[in-house]
């Protein structure tokens, strides 16, 4: 499996970066049924498309070690160095 995954949405992105994630399982309980633990023990998505933008984001802001991590679009367009007005 990557180290990392990452889902977008309507105005942002999730992102799992599987080399933090040290399998506490706080987003599992904020998500919404979003993301669940793996054979590792590890976060993966599992329903993020049942999950409403609140439950995601309580999910991110609960990791204790930032495993789980949003971006609204206009900040990762400005990251990735591409702009919507062209």
């Amino acid at each position: 499996m990557a180290e990392w995954e990452e889902r977008r949405f309507d105005d942002f992105v999730v992102r799992i970066d599987r080399t933090l994630c040290v399998g506490f399982g706080d987003c599992i309980e904020e998500g919404g049924g979003a993301f669940a633990l793996d054979e590792e023990g590890l976060v993966v998505f599992l329903h993020p498309e049942h999950a409403d933008r609140e439950a995601l984001v309580r999910a991110c802001e609960s990791c204790p070690v930032d495993a789980l991590s949003y971006v609204e679009y206009k900040e990762a367009e400005d990251v990735s160095g591409t702009s919507s007005t062209g």
